[in-house]
């Protein structure tokens, strides 16, 4: 198992909270999704690898009219281009190889609209479409790509990112009252990868529990 990030510190303290449950402490790589580079780096370490989750993202929010090209571009480049990048250099040993599963994170923003989240709804919404894509392209290979999409996830970055008026109003929208816990994503994203799924293929799970 190989974990990624960009933060160092963020990613020493995930592998050591995975240890105890692994029975080691996994490997890290550092990787910016948005440098080719450091993804080529990052896959060459890897090696074949059998499953890959796309997780990087960024978020924020602002206004389409007050919105600038820098802010449009920076989220388009890490939640979507970066995840095409990631996929690209997985499916290029997968592809050969015959076999591997892609587990990409979307958001229900993909379908939904929220005001001030334009860039990060138009880049899940990209998510989307190109899981749907490369899975076509890749099924003859034997290779899975599928997505999650979750409405709500509590964590702490989240709060960095988004005032407590917005969560609580977003919280209010979920039907058990209450935002999911990661792990709850997490068990939906373990589904996809394993063959429990084995005969889905390009299809988005909604992980939310928003009234409809």
């Amino acid at each position: 198992m190989i974990l990624s990030d960009i933060h160092e510190r963020r990613l020493s303290e995930a592998a050591e909270r995975l240890a105890p449950v692994m029975g080691a402490t996994p490997q890290t790589v550092i990787c910016n999704v948005t440098d080719q580079g450091q993804v080529d780096r990052l896959f060459e370490v890897a090696g074949d690898i059998d499953v890959l989750v796309n997780n990087a993202g960024l978020g924020g929010t602002a206004e389409l009219v007050e919105m600038t090209d820098e802010a449009w571009t920076r989220v388009l480049d890490v939640s979507l281009t970066g995840t095409m990048r990631c996929m690209r250099a997985a499916l290029q040993t997968m592809i050969p190889r015959g076999s591997g599963v892609i587990v990409n994170n979307a958001s229900v923003l993909g379908w939904r609209a929220q005001r001030g989240q334009s860039h990060y709804a138009a880049a899940k919404a990209g998510v989307m479409a190109l899981t749907r894509c490369a899975a076509l392209e890749a099924a003859e290979a034997g290779v899975r790509i599928n997505a999650v999409a979750p409405s709500l996830a509590m964590h702490p970055y989240l709060h960095k990112v988004t005032t407590p008026d917005l969560l609580e109003k977003l919280t209010q929208r979920e039907a058990f009252g209450r935002a999911a816990q990661p792990v709850e994503i997490a068990n939906v994203i373990l589904f996809l990868a394993s063959d429990l799924s084995s005969y889905m293929t390009g299809e988005v799970i909604s992980v939310s529990s928003q009234r409809a």
